[in-house]
């Protein structure tokens, strides 16, 4: 599948979200032991690979993200939504809402949610066209598959 065929973003606020035409947007790879971050501006539609933070503790994962949401002021985080092939919700899928639930209540931005079905795959396979080995690829992937997010949700809201 690739991005272009996914389905809309999926938002966590209810309501109506309010177009994002400028700004610099944080995107996350949620798992339960690493997350992928990528950032980019909104009005550029450009998307980076930025770190893996890999840590179990949730204090560790939240001041690090704190210390890059201090530094790239984003007008909007990004999370990307884990689902069955099939669209259905498994235990990860409640548990990557809940960390975006956890975003918006600790630093007050607008947190969306995006279909991230098969963003590690393709990381994986771009981490490996990209010359890297076994080892390697794995630092890369999740921050690769933060990019793919970031990249679909800038598809899906570009600007007309």
């Amino acid at each position: 599948m690739t991005r272009a065929s996914r389905p809309d973003s999926l938002s966590q606020a209810s309501g109506s979200i309010p177009s994002l035409k400028t700004g610099t947007v944080l995107a996350f790879d949620f798992g339960e032991r690493r997350i992928g971050v990528a950032v980019g501006e909104a009005g550029l539609g450009i998307a980076h690979p930025l770190e893996t933070i890999d840590a179990a503790a949730n204090d560790v994962r939240f001041a690090r993200i704190a210390t890059l949401i201090d530094k790239w002021q984003p007008v909007t985080l990004v999370v990307g939504l884990p689902l069955a092939l099939d669209g259905t919700a498994h235990q990860l899928t409640d548990l990557a809402r809940k960390f975006s639930q956890r975003l918006n209540g600790r630093f007050g931005l607008q947190v969306r949610l995006v279909d991230e079905r098969l963003t590690s795959v393709e990381a994986q396979h771009a981490a490996r066209e990209g010359g890297l080995d076994g080892r390697e690829a794995k630092k890369h992937v999740d921050s690769l598959a933060a990019k793919l997010i970031l990249e679909t949700f800038f598809d899906e809201n570009a600007i007309a």
